[in-house]
């Protein structure tokens, strides 16, 4: 894909991109501290992941082709270069967001196993809430490790992002506007 319109697709695609990314890793971090969010956002998070995800390439690749169309200068080459990793940023997200949603899965609020007949006071009872509790436990370590992995890559992404937009926005703008206006505020 190279031209949308007439205009060239990067241009474009690159919203998708700048919204995408840094909404996913909102969404990652909030349903790996928080299962409750993970449970109500469901699938919707390694969907939002994906298409993050497959966003990157088709902006890389539309962006390569706007390179060999425009004239070739340092502040072009930066973008370009640091364009090129964000790929292992959204992979991330997306490997994360898959585990965090396949975990949340596994949740429900009611006692797995738990047999509604039994009376909640007796003996039985009293065992099952344990071993749920045990159960708990021994999935906190993971949580916190799931939580604190999406936590970083989620702000590399996000400082990753701001930092190619900022080279690209340097390189389309550099020398494209007057420092000071021409003609009169109402466009005379």
């Amino acid at each position: 894909m190279s031209l949308v319109n007439g205009l060239p697709a990067h241009v474009l695609l690159v919203h998708v991109v700048v919204v995408l990314i840094p909404l996913t890793a909102l969404a990652l971090v909030a349903a790996a501290i928080w299962p409750r969010a993970a449970r109500r956002l469901g699938v919707l998070l390694p969907a939002l992941a994906f298409a993050a995800l497959v966003s990157v390439p088709l902006t890389t690749q539309a962006g390569e082709w706007l390179e060999r169309h425009v004239e070739s200068d340092a502040l072009v080459r930066r973008h370009t270069e640091l364009g090129d990793g964000l790929l292992p940023w959204a992979l991330g997200l997306f490997v994360l967001a898959a585990v965090v949603w396949w975990t949340a899965r596994g949740t429900k609020r009611a006692v797995p196993g738990a047999d509604p007949t039994v009376a909640a006071g007796s003996a039985d009872a009293v065992d099952t809430a344990g071993s749920a509790r045990g159960s708990r436990a021994a999935a906190l370590p993971v949580r916190i490790v799931v939580a604190v992995l999406s936590l970083a890559v989620a702000a590399g992404a996000v400082v990753d992002v701001y930092r190619i937009g900022d080279s690209g926005a340097k390189a389309a703008w550099h020398d494209a506007y007057s420092k000071s206006a021409h003609g009169s505020q109402d466009g005379s």
